[in-house]
């Protein structure tokens, strides 16, 4: 018998809803991201009173009927995809890591997302991400790469010319005022986050604030990590999906990021479904067992205004697939 995870269970009430073309916050209108023609929409709820925070966790042994059921309950993909955008499908497919392995998102969840995109009239739907490994391992060991293309997605490796990266103003971070971000991903009309819960030795967890480092340039390490309980919210305030999905199925207890031994494995059996970047990952804190109070990539997000911390003041509707 599989070995399952206790799961912390939470009442939920506060995010905001998402503009469809909320990914940017902040860009300077003269930046090369705009060249398209594209412009950058208000922060995630624009600035006025906040609107109650809202999480649907799907629980269950299929991740892909936990997407769709996960979705259509909170509202279904037609909310934020209209016919004729272009999507970001964007996953955890850093390292060289089977399904089984829980270093990567689970195929499953990818494969699922870009179906729903492409029903809801959705005319492309890409998938990448900026890797830890390299890349021509990473796609096909961890089943992402063949998920999303039999589901109908353009899979592409990060491009990693300049030309390909746009240096982008933090104006809302604390201590990251600058930023270079894949151009690709700032020109499509809609970007869906898909990370996977796992441990990882700094910040503690990564969840879905730090999946947006998938598109990210540059010395990672060196613009993010230290201190990363500020920079990474800093980074979130100018990267913003429009929806979030974490891949709670089988989670990474120890030895993350990558980790690698099925012994670190368990099974939570979640897929959690939010606008609320910081809603989603403090609800990801307790698959763990842990107060999403200990995190200050989390806690920050909160003071930054990206989302609520406090599960006791989000709406959490929880389905059993």
């Amino acid at each position: 018998m599989e070995k399952r995870t206790k799961v912390c269970e939470g009442r939920t009430e506060h995010c905001t809803d998402v503009s469809r073309r909320a990914f940017i916050r902040g860009a300077v209108a003269g930046a090369a991201l705009y060249a398209t023609g594209k412009t950058a929409a208000a922060q995630v709820g624009g600035e006025g009173a906040a609107k109650p925070s809202e999480l649907v966790v799907a629980k269950g042994e299929d991740p892909a009927a936990m997407v769709r059921a996960a979705i259509d309950a909170y509202g279904g993909m037609g909310r934020f995809v209209k016919k004729g955008d272009v999507v970001l499908v964007k996953p955890n497919i850093a390292f060289d890591r089977t399904p089984e392995q829980a270093g990567c998102t689970n195929p499953d969840v990818v494969g699922e997302l870009v179906r729903m995109c492409l029903k809801a009239g959705a005319s492309k739907v890409k998938v990448y991400d900026r890797t830890v490994n390299p890349a021509k391992r990473t796609y096909p060991k961890s089943g992402i790469a063949e998920a999303a293309e039999k589901a109908g997605a353009e899979v592409s490796f990060v491009a990693g010319g300049r030309d390909a990266w746009v240096e982008t103003p933090v104006p809302k971070g604390v201590v990251l005022k600058s930023c270079p971000l894949y151009k690709d991903a700032l020109e499509v009309d809609v970007f869906i986050n898909v990370p996977i819960a796992k441990h990882h030795s700094n910040p503690g967890l990564t969840l879905a604030i730090k999946n947006l480092m998938g598109v990210l340039g540059g010395n990672r390490g060196g613009l993010i990590h230290d201190p990363v309980h500020e920079r990474l919210p800093d980074l979130a305030t100018v990267v913003r999906p429009h929806l979030n999905v974490l891949d709670g199925y089988r989670i990474l207890l120890r030895n993350g990021p990558s980790g690698g031994s099925l012994d670190d494995v368990a099974y939570a059996n979640k897929v959690i479904v939010g606008t609320d970047i910081v809603a989603v990952d403090a609800y990801g804190a307790t698959l763990f067992e842990k107060d999403p109070a200990e995190y200050g990539f989390i806690v920050n997000g909160n003071k930054r205004g990206l989302g609520e911390c406090d599960l006791s003041k989000v709406k959490i509707t929880e389905i059993a697939v």
